[in-house]
């Protein structure tokens, strides 16, 4: 993978912007955007142990819960890039991660993905505690990383600087309610 010392996070999927995945404004699409984050996730889950063997004999697996991608710089037609992982929290059930993607030359950071995924029983179809060797994966990982510190993209909040009109109220007006 084409990965600088930039680029934050371990490389875990590459690949190159596909002509299906380029929308009418010329570049990529944001469902796309988030597949190939997908694809990040299951080379990472993978390196923990969850494979396709492990979910069909297993019956375990993840769910996510939660995703907030952010679109930083546009991707266009066969353009490389590099998906990296970040392990920023884990425990007995559910595991945090962050993502980046960047170009795969240039080296810009052309999006970003925050996760919130949740082991889950497939049988039961409920919340989990994580196989032990799995666990073990996930710590083995997460203990290798360096420290990357935490993403300023992490836990951002969408929202208009100065709207014209918002639904949303203020902080001093929700205080007065």
């Amino acid at each position: 993978m084409g990965i600088s010392n930039t680029m934050l996070g371990t490389p875990v999927h590459s690949g190159n912007v596909q002509p299906e995945w380029i929308d009418y404004n010329g570049h990529m699409n944001v469902a796309y955007y988030v597949l190939a984050f997908d694809l990040g996730i299951d080379a990472l889950w993978a390196d923990f142990g969850i494979t396709e063997e492990h979910i069909e004999t297993q019956q375990s697996s993840t769910f996510a819960v939660e995703s907030h991608v952010l679109y930083r710089r546009e991707l266009k037609l066969e353009d490389p890039y590099v998906i990296t992982s970040q392990i920023l929290a884990f425990d007995e059930k559910r595991i945090h991660q962050f993502q980046r993607m960047y170009h795969g030359t240039a080296g810009f950071l052309a999006a970003t993905a925050e996760w919130m995924s949740l082991h889950v029983d497939l049988q039961a179809r409920k919340v989990a505690p994580w196989p032990k060797n799995i666990l073990g994966g996930i710590s083995r990982i997460a203990l290798a990383q360096p420290d990357w510190g935490v993403p300023e993209e992490q836990g951002s909040r969408m929202h208009v600087r100065s709207p014209i009109w918002t639904a949303v109220p203020s902080v001093e007006e929700s205080g007065r309610r």
